[in-house]
Parts: structure tokens; sequence; C-alpha cells
């Protein structure tokens, strides 16, 4: 004979004869509410493997009566992407630079390709800032060998630095005490002087200020402020590609310093080319073009 329900005392329920450190669980009916919530996903879990790709088999998944497929639909974005980016890309290789930059459109694509082209082709040098390192420029100040104009920047991006190339930037320093120009002593004290130029050093002896004007004034000119021309560098704004304190530039001027920036020209569309421009110009070094 079965037994009899037991009825919780306090709530009058019957229980369902499990109990844990004296708390019985009590036999309460769902929530209605609950139950329809329940029912209603598995008919839509139904519904949906039905509908839509759902089930793997052997060689492949159930398609779905609906046919619907994420690989095609992000097919068809990227089709219609390519479709949107082929037109802008056409433009900028009709466009000049200067019209690149006044067409607001064609520079908010040229700012977002040239960005991406940066962090692929020249961020691994310069870093994915620009900011640079020793050895490599720093694309953020205002400082420029070769000019900060956006025509510069696309002749230099273009060619690139002692690559080889027929349009190649290029300039000689010789390696004075090397080529045995200088003696130790004479490059000891121009290096003072140039430092001097800069306010790092009060040693601006007359025999380094001699020096100089002679073996490096033609390139530098006579207050150190550089030539573009000659791609020689400014020496008195403080701003140093291999270093700034004495020992790096008695090294300069001992063995002189041979960097090399590939001819992008040869690897990239002129496309590209002008991307990079625009966005190496936008950086906050770049000069006006007038």
């Amino acid at each position: 004979m079965a037994s009899q329900p037991e009825i919780d005392d306090f709530s009058g329920v019957e229980t369902v004869g499990h109990e844990w450190d004296g708390i019985k669980e009590l036999n309460n009916p769902l929530p209605r509410w609950w139950v329809w919530v329940w029912v209603a996903s598995i008919l839509w879990a139904i519904g949906y493997w039905i509908a839509m790709p759902a089930w793997p088999l052997i060689d492949g998944y159930t398609k779905g009566v609906l046919g619907y497929s994420q690989r095609a639909t992000v097919a068809r974005q990227i089709d219609e992407a390519q479709g949107a980016k082929s037109a802008l890309v056409a433009k900028i290789h009709k466009a000049s630079l200067a019209d690149i930059r006044k067409d607001p459109q064609l520079l908010e694509f040229a700012l977002a390709g040239g960005r991406s082209a940066f962090a692929v082709n020249c961020s691994q040098c310069h870093g994915s800032g620009a900011a640079g390192s020793r050895g490599y420029p720093n694309l953020n100040d205002d400082d420029w060998l070769w000019g900060g104009k956006i025509a510069d920047i696309f002749a230099t991006v273009r060619a690139g630095i002692r690559s080889g190339h027929e349009d190649a930037r290029d300039s000689a320093m010789p390696a004075f005490l090397r080529d045995e120009i200088l003696t130790k002593a004479q490059i000891a004290d121009v290096a003072d002087y140039t430092l001097s130029l800069s306010g790092k050093s009060e040693k601006a002896i007359k025999k380094g200020a001699a020096i100089f004007a002679e073996n490096c004034a033609a390139c530098h000119r006579k207050d150190g402020t550089g030539n573009r021309e000659f791609g020689a560098p400014n020496l008195a704004d403080g701003i140093w590609l291999y270093g700034s304190d004495r020992a790096s530039i008695i090294d300069t001027i001992s063995n002189s310093r041979r960097g090399v920036m590939p001819a992008w020209g040869n690897r990239l569309d002129d496309a590209t080319l002008k991307l990079l421009a625009v966005y190496v110009h936008s950086l906050g070094g770049g000069e006006a073009d007038r």
C-alpha cells in the first residue's frame, strides 16, 4: 500500500520526500509562464533546425530551407567593400597629391589606407606610431633631411634612400677618421664644436670651429643648420638620428653613416605610394606646400 504524501506543516504543500539539513523540498508546480517559455523555446529550436544551417553531416551540413550562408554573406560584403574601394583607388590614381588633400572623401580614404599601408610596410623600422628609433627618423617631428612637403615625402617613399633606384635620395658624408682626413684629436674638437651649436656643450673652441668651417660647412652650412639639397642634417636643432652624446657624434664623424631606405616604388603601386605620403604628411611634421 502506497504511503501517504507528507504535508508541510508551515505551507500546507506536499513534499517530494527529499530533505537536506532539515530543509524539505516542496512539490510546487512550475510557474505557468516558465512552462510556456520552455515550450516556445523547444518549438523555436525545431523551427531553427529546419530553416537554418544546423546539423553537421559526414561531408557537409544541413543547409536549411532558407538556404542562408554566413560565408556567402561575408563574401558579398567583401565584394561590396572591394567595389567601393576600387572606385576610390581609381580616383587616387588619377588625382594629384594636392587634389587628394582638397577632397574630403579622398583625404579620409587616403589617411585610412595610408595608415594600413604604413603598418604593413613601414612600422617595422619607424615604429607603429612613427616615432622612429636610433637610425630611423621620427616622422612626427618637423625635422626633415630631404624636405617635409607632401611632394618631398612622396619622392622619398617612391625612390628610397641609397636604395639603388635611379632617383634615390643620396648623400655621402666622408668617414673623416677611417679615410684619414682628420685625426682623432681634430675629430674630438669638431665634435665639441658641433655639440655647442645646439647648446649641448660650452666647448665652442676655435680649433673645432675652424675644422668645421673647412670640412663640414660646405654641406651643413656655416651655422650648422643643414642643407636639404645634400640631405645634410641640421646640427643646431638638438634632433639627432644616431644619438646626441659626444661618443655617438665622434663615431659619426669618424666612420660616417650610410642608412638605407627601400625604394617602395619598386614594390607598391602609385596609389599606395600616394596614400603613404598623405598619411606621413599628416602625422604632425608635414610642411605646407608653399
